[in-house]
């Protein structure tokens, strides 16, 4: 039978296949989904349950954001560690940020620490957490307030703060000072589990990058039972080097309630983003670099 269209019927399949049409080009030009980041963690030394904690670490910020990451890690739980970033200062190639959780608070050789900074003076951002702040103290004159680019403020350079120790575990009253800052546009003040409060062995505003984002006060009783409040930076950025690289650092998570705590986790994903430039003017992960559909 030959079939023949009325003009009614032609007229919608033709206004049919006009609007159908724009769709599937821009379906076909739709842009790609950006590659994940890849982030190298090293975890392992003295002092805290990294077997746990480079997990935890992983499957927090993975659900947060589109990163991947990938672990260095030493089962070794003495103050000197061995990594193969010790020894090779290629180690983070291919990878767009690594976070130190490592605790190596007796690896002292300058060059040892400057291989683990190569990647940064290169560019690379960093993050740090908790123990990386007392990691890689190439003098024993650690304890006293180190002029930044001494030779003994290697490490410190790159972290943008000077720290030599800590306090008893007691909880810690975080307070954001930089609620400017994108990292922290949003977040509310909490009280920490039982923490550690490192130190500031001087002002940290001697580093000339650093930018303080939080504080932590803890309340210490002396052994003759008074009562004392300690109050140190917590939360801060760094720019380092002759290439600007982004450091974000917190010397929270000591404990793995702590390094499980949705707010900790939040606060480290946002410290990633914007170390990375995936982070946008309100706290919110760039395009394509939030939480992932599984």
């Amino acid at each position: 039978m030959n079939y023949r269209r009325t003009p009614l019927a032609a007229l919608a399949f033709a206004l049919t296949f006009a609007f159908a049409l724009p769709v599937g080009v821009f379906a076909a030009d739709a842009a790609p989904a950006p590659k994940p980041l890849r982030i190298l963690l090293l975890t392992g030394g003295c002092c805290h349950d990294y077997a746990a904690q480079k997990d935890l670490l992983k499957q927090g910020l993975e659900a947060r954001a589109h990163v991947v990451v990938e672990h260095m890690h030493t089962a070794d739980k003495t103050t000197r560690p061995n990594f193969p970033a010790h020894t090779n200062p290629h180690y983070a190639d291919g990878y767009d940020l690594v976070i130190h959780d490592e605790c190596a608070a007796d690896i002292s050789d300058p060059a040892a620490a400057q291989n683990v900074l190569a990647p940064h003076l290169a560019g690379l951002p960093g993050v740090n957490l908790h123990c990386a702040m007392h990691s890689y103290r190439v003098t024993k004159e650690f304890g006293k307030p180190l002029a930044p680019g001494a030779p003994g403020a290697l490490w410190f350079d790159y972290l943008g703060l000077q720290s030599s120790g800590h306090g008893p575990q007691e909880p810690i009253a975080i307070t954001f000072v930089a609620s400017d800052s994108p990292i922290t546009r949003g977040l509310e003040n909490w009280t920490t589990i039982k923490e550690e409060l490192y130190n500031n062995v001087q002002d940290p505003k001697n580093f000339p990058g650093h930018q303080s984002l939080a504080t932590g006060k803890q309340t210490v009783k002396a052994k003759d039972g008074t009562l004392s409040d300690k109050t140190s930076v917590v939360v801060w950025t760094n720019i380092y080097g002759s290439n600007h690289a982004r450091v974000f650092n917190t010397t929270l998570g000591h404990n793995n309630l702590t390094v499980n705590d949705p707010r900790f986790l939040d606060l480290v994903t946002r410290g990633v983003l914007w170390a990375t430039g995936h982070l946008d003017a309100n706290g919110r992960p760039a395009a394509g670099y939030g939480p992932q559909r599984k």
